[in-house]
């Protein structure tokens, strides 16, 4: 009997299988060893990034090659022409690629003079050395982020002995930015610098930059049309900034930050002044003047003791005795006529120096000629007893006070021509309206995991619902194996046949639908209704009948 209750063996199961089932067993499992495979497949499959994009032919047959050496898996994207590596391996195999010096890039640099062939003439070889020349210069240019690709082109004069002859070379250049990308002032300016001295006796002022779309990135500030360019517009936008920042910070502290706004104006003169002025000053005393120069000049003339005067008998006469009178007659004999008169002449000539000033100036640029100030105040917020809010202006004196502050935090000049206007009024605040944040399960990368959790989830399912509801049911059905029917004795009737043939039909239906148990139990069940039959079958078992 315990024989009998004992699962078969595995030999004896598939020896006990027909050769359909068999065959359909081979099957079954060749198909579910496939599946698991190709899900796993699927599993492995890398995700491709961008290695390379808008290659060259040259360059894109290079890194293929270099690729197929390396046994990396490669793939074009569709309609872009960009090459695709596994993610895992970009960063990688950039850097072999850059050891191997590839991509090289449309453009060819100094390798041009590595191959130089014998009996090249002059001018090839300058030709040569211009290409060379453009190629490394927009390998530069090249090297910025918002650059994509750059073309240049120079422009260089033959050399003359004749100065009057002599030209200033030039260059253009080509810029194609990426999508979305902008160039600053700073960067070209940078990018001009760059050309005009990569190359002898170009001005800055010769290099032109020009972006896809033709729009002119350079201009020469010589010869301009008087109008601002952007480092001018932005140093004004500084100083305007700078201003409001005072007013606001020197006010805040009494009214709150959010209750004052200010805008400033600003008047900046950016012209080149010179001047030079020549002043003299009035005459000084001459005690504290400087002298210059001195000349004197000094002569005399005396007369001698002879007689002299008008001839005639008044004077041949002796000399008359010299008396007093009180009163002198007048002489009528002239002056010239008496003897012993002397003459002297004496002449000076000084010269002092001339007080003179001369003052060149030169006014600096960006002066500011004038400001204009406009300040907006907030009313005060009171809040009462009972919570309720309400809206008070200032007063007058408190105006004054934040009208001194202004002044003094903008330096208020009124030759200048400075203006000045503070408002005090109820701000219209209307509510914030907040950005709502990125839900957790939007965020990209959340969206990424999401996604592999997914196909692993998905790959998991496939895979129990083939164990379980494919494998396990086919081997269960294979592994069932018909009782044979007993082999009656001659000495059984019919009846005992059609017995022990109905117990072997009840016991395979039993054994396909029950367990072990269950089968035990109906066998029980038959004997207790018929154990003579039973019996029967046992003893012929037992006789290997």
């Amino acid at each position: 009997m315990a024989e009998l209750n004992s699962p078969p063996t595995l030999i004896q199961t598939f020896s006990g299988f027909s050769s359909k089932q068999s065959i359909g067993l081979l099957v079954a499992t060749a198909a579910i060893i496939a599946l698991i495979f190709g899900m796993w497949t699927w599993g492995k499959t890398p995700d491709y990034r961008v290695l390379y994009g808008n290659l060259s032919d040259r360059d894109g047959g290079a890194i293929i090659e270099s690729l197929q050496q390396m046994n990396i898996p490669y793939k074009f994207a569709e309609g872009g022409g960009a090459l695709l590596v596994p993610a895992d391996q970009v960063h990688e195999v950039r850097l072999r690629m850059a050891s191997q010096g590839l991509p090289k890039g449309s453009v060819a640099g100094f390798e041009l003079m590595e191959n130089q062939k014998f009996g090249t003439s002059q001018f090839l070889e300058q030709m040569n050395y211009q290409r060379a020349l453009e190629g490394e210069l927009a390998r530069s240019v090249q090297t910025l982020a918002s650059v994509q690709s750059a073309r240049v082109h120079l422009a260089i004069p033959k050399p003359t002995v004749f100065v009057k002859e002599q030209q200033q070379p030039g260059a253009s250049v080509v810029l194609t930015l990426h999508p979305g990308r902008t160039l600053d002032g700073s960067q070209i300016s940078g990018i001009v610098h760059l050309i005009s001295s990569s190359v002898p006796n170009m001005p800055a002022k010769n290099v032109t930059v020009v972006d896809q779309s033709g729009s002119l990135l350079s201009s020469a500030k010589e010869g301009s049309t008087g109008q601002m360019d952007a480092t001018q517009i932005n140093y004004v936008r500084q100083i305007e900034q700078a201003y409001i920042n005072r007013i606001e910070a020197i006010i805040a502290p009494l009214i709150g930050a959010s209750n004052v706004r200010a805008q400033v104006t600003a008047d900046v003169d950016f012209a080149q002044t010179e001047q030079t002025a020549e002043s003299y000053k009035p005459n000084q005393d001459p005690k504290e003047s400087t002298l210059r120069s001195q000349q004197t000049t000094a002569s005399t003339s005396g007369g001698n003791q002879n007689a002299s005067g008008v001839p005639g008998a008044l004077s041949n006469q002796p000399p008359v005795p010299a008396t007093a009178p009180i009163v002198a007659p007048s002489s009528s004999v002239p002056a010239a006529a008496s003897g012993g008169v002397t003459s002297s002449l004496k002449e000076s000539t000084v010269n002092y120096e001339v007080d003179r000033t001369i003052r060149h100036t030169k006014l600096p640029v960006g002066s500011i000629k004038r400001l204009s100030v406009a300040v907006v105040v907030n009313n005060r917020t009171l809040t009462d007893k009972n919570g309720k809010k309400s809206s008070k202006p200032l007063n007058d004196s408190e105006k004054e006070q934040i009208t001194a502050l202004v002044k003094d935090a903008m330096g208020f000049n009124v030759s200048r021509g400075d203006s000045l206007n503070i408002l005090n009024s109820a701000f219209n605040v209307e509510k914030e309206t907040i950005a709502p944040e990125i839900p957790f399960w939007k965020q990209p990368e959340t969206i990424a995991l999401a996604k592999d959790l997914l196909k692993y989830l998905l790959i998991t399912g496939i895979g129990l619902y083939l164990l379980f509801g494919v494998i396990r049911p086919a081997i269960r059905n294979f592994s069932t194996v018909p009782v044979p029917p007993p082999v009656a004795s001659k000495t059984e009737n019919a009846e005992e046949i059609a017995v022990q043939e109905r117990v072997a039909t009840q016991n395979a239906a039993q054994q396909a639908n029950h367990s072990y148990e269950n089968n035990l139990e109906a066998a029980k069940k038959i004997a207790g209704q018929d154990p003579k039959i039973v019996a029967s079958v046992v003893q012929g078992w037992v006789n290997n009948e």
